[in-house]
């Protein structure tokens, strides 16, 4: 299907592939893994035909079709969001275009050509056998797995933040359906009821698949082979991820066992050489064992990965025994409830997560928490805590001349500061880097660089909203060893199940408004609570169920309906003329720390968010009455 034969590729001096050959057959599920660096996004890049290789050629079967999700997207759509995805049914997509093209021949030519009507009669005979209609109800199936609302569906694609947008991209590749699905990081910006659909979606899709992943279990639920980029050369590994570790480590021994029995072999012959080749008798002996070691084929040491390191915080001052206590807390704006009246007890030493669907109001109660807004209830802290926040921007309050060194030293006191080269090597910093200004950092040195500076301040209870984004595989590893061994307490929010799942021991599910213990793991609480956030297809008039309750409004309910979903659209409206008005003043210099105006923006995205979902949830209801 795809074969890359002898490829070579270099940056200035540095060979990233060197005679590389591999074979992608149909239907193989592969994992790319490699350290940082490795060359995995530079493969995809390489297949996808976004860069070619400096020598060597990839070939591919006849017809084969390609569908490749960057990390880092740039989409100037002026489509709606479900026309834009529709728009990636290539098939549909062209013979569309076409009629559109003659249709405006034929709008703007008092004389066409004839065969054009017969050629658009045919177009559309065609687009019907492709069922257009039913494309379109996929194209909304799969956008609302990704976690858009139904009210998304007519909204520009230009009107949603970056990590929307790459959710949109995403839907429209896999609604063509190609022959060869490239992914590079899929899950960095959904959440993880979201990451649950996708993984499901994948398991069943017939094409083959090329995926980079930072999750573990993302990895091992979707791939049955792991390529491994080690020393410019793949390996292939016939295993999921956490097979692979277990291979790869048994395989890195037996390299080492060979390579240094070689080296034993190899001292004992020059011994012999150096003793012996001087010796009128002895020297044929000698020339026959230099000649041996020169056809030798020597074993090369793989090249380990010892870069994590065993990181433990420093030991935080005892709170007491309850370290937050909240009662009768609720959150509102205006006619829309955020959250119900609930209570939230949190002990010293408890590692639990905060889990919900996208937009149940997870980060609004972590920022109730941590004082950032308003909210009606009592939220103590007990006694003694001190509470550290890592907010999901927490990255951005770094300061961009300090280098990476003095961000850490600064804050580190006692004993911690003979260790800070090595506690900065144990998040990846190592040699040079330390020297780095913040201000060159990529989006995950940033991040890991303000999880460590947070882990080196007297906080005895930590509150971490989305600390895995853009770390990988290895620096989570290291950041979850390090908070399992806290003897703090920690509340996480996290789309990360592997990181969620070896962390915490008890959960708190946000789910119609209100708060709710589940004790179990988090692969307990996607079997009992995922499903329902996998939309079902449509169902067609008259395909109902037979115990659905029929019965309808009475004349006076009806009118109170409309009433209220008119109302809704003029809030709605309202809201976002003000939240327009309210970022034009953030935009200006003399307002870009004004709290306040950051406080109610927030609070308009909410208000909008909720009210389009009551909009939505009020006019499902009035359609079914028509």
């Amino acid at each position: 299907m795809i074969t890359l034969a002898n490829i070579e590729l270099y940056f200035g001096q540095r060979c990233l592939f060197n005679q590389v050959s591999y074979q992608i057959n149909p239907g193989d599920k592969l994992g790319l893994v490699g350290k940082n660096g490795a060359g995995k996004s530079t493969l995809l890049k390489l297949i996808s035909g976004k860069i070619k290789p400096d020598n060597g050629q990839i070939s591919f079967s006849k017809g084969i079709k390609l569908g490749y999700l960057e990390q880092d997207i740039s989409e100037n759509s002026t489509q709606g969001l479900i026309d834009y995805v529709v728009s990636g049914k290539s098939d549909i997509s062209s013979i569309q275009d076409r009629i559109d093209q003659i249709g405006d021949i034929l709008a703007t030519n008092p004389d066409p050509n004839p065969n054009l009507y017969d050629e658009l009669s045919e177009l559309h005979i065609t687009l019907d056998m492709f069922n257009a209609a039913s494309v379109q109800e996929e194209a909304e199936r799969v956008l609302q797995g990704l976690g858009f609302k139904q009210t998304d569906m007519k909204r520009l694609l230009s009107e949603f933040s970056g990590g929307w947008q790459m959710r949109a991209v995403l839907a429209k590749l896999l609604i063509d359906n190609p022959d060869v699905l490239l992914l590079d990081e899929p899950t960095n910006h959904l959440d993880i009821h979201s990451i649950y659909w996708l993984e499901n979606y994948l398991k069943t899709f017939k094409g083959s698949l090329v995926l980079i992943s930072h999750d573990r279990t993302f990895l091992d639920s979707c791939v049955d082979k792991i390529v491994d980029i080690n020393q410019a050369k793949l390996q292939e590994y016939k295993c999921n991820y956490s097979q692979f570790l277990v291979r790869k480590e048994e395989m890195l021994e037996q390299n080492k066992r060979e390579f240094q029995n070689q080296q034993k072999d190899i001292e004992k012959a020059q011994e012999l050489i150096n003793k012996f080749r001087a010796k009128k008798n002895k020297a044929a002996f000698a020339q026959s064992l230099i000649k041996k070691l020169d056809k030798m084929e020597k074993v090369e040491l793989a090249e380990r990965d010892n870069s994590k390191i065993a990181l433990r915080f420093p030991k935080p001052e005892r709170s007491g025994k309850v370290v937050l206590s909240a009662k009768d807390i609720s959150k509102s704006y205006g006619d829309n409830k955020v959250l119900l009246t609930s209570d939230l007890e949190i002990e010293r030493g408890q590692k639990l997560a905060f889990v919900g669907a996208n937009g149940s109001g997870k980060s609004t109660l972590i920022k109730m928490i941590n004082d950032e807004i308003n909210y009606e209830g009592e939220i103590e802290l007990g006694h003694n805590v001190k509470l550290g926040y890592f907010a999901q921007d927490s990255q951005d309050e770094l300061d961009p001349k300090k280098s990476v060194f003095e961000t850490i030293d600064d804050i580190a006191v006692g004993d911690v500061r003979k260790q800070v080269r090595t506690i900065l090597g144990s998040f990846l910093f190592g040699g040079e880097d330390v020297e780095k200004k913040v201000s060159v950092l990529s989006g995950g040195e940033r991040t890991r660089l303000a999880l460590c500076k947070l882990m080196l301040q007297p906080y005895n209870f930590l509150i971490l909203d989305e600390p895995t984004n853009h770390l990988d595989i290895l620096s989570k590893d290291i950041l979850c060893d390090a908070l399992r061994n806290f003897e703090g307490t920690v509340l996480v929010v996290s789309h990360d199940r592997e990181f969620v799942g070896q962390l915490t021991e008890k959960l708190v599910h946000i789910a119609d408004k209100r708060l709710k213990y589940f004790h179990y793991g988090i692969n307990e609480y996607l079997e009992k609570f995922g499903e329902q956030y996998v939309p079902a297809k449509k169902q067609k008039k008259g395909d109902a169920d037979k115990g659905t309750d029929e019965s309808g409004l009475s004349y006076k309910e009806l009118k109170k309906l409309k009433n209220r979903v008119g109302k809704l659209e003029r809030d709605v409206a309202k809201y976002e003329e003000e939240l327009e008005t309210v970022r034009a003043q953030l935009a200006l210099n003399d307002h870009v720390n004004d709290k306040k105006l950051q406080e109610r923006a927030y609070e308009l995205e909410i208000l909008i968010e909720n009210t389009m979902q009551e909009w939505e949830e009020s006019s499902v209801l009035l359609d079914a009455q028509s």
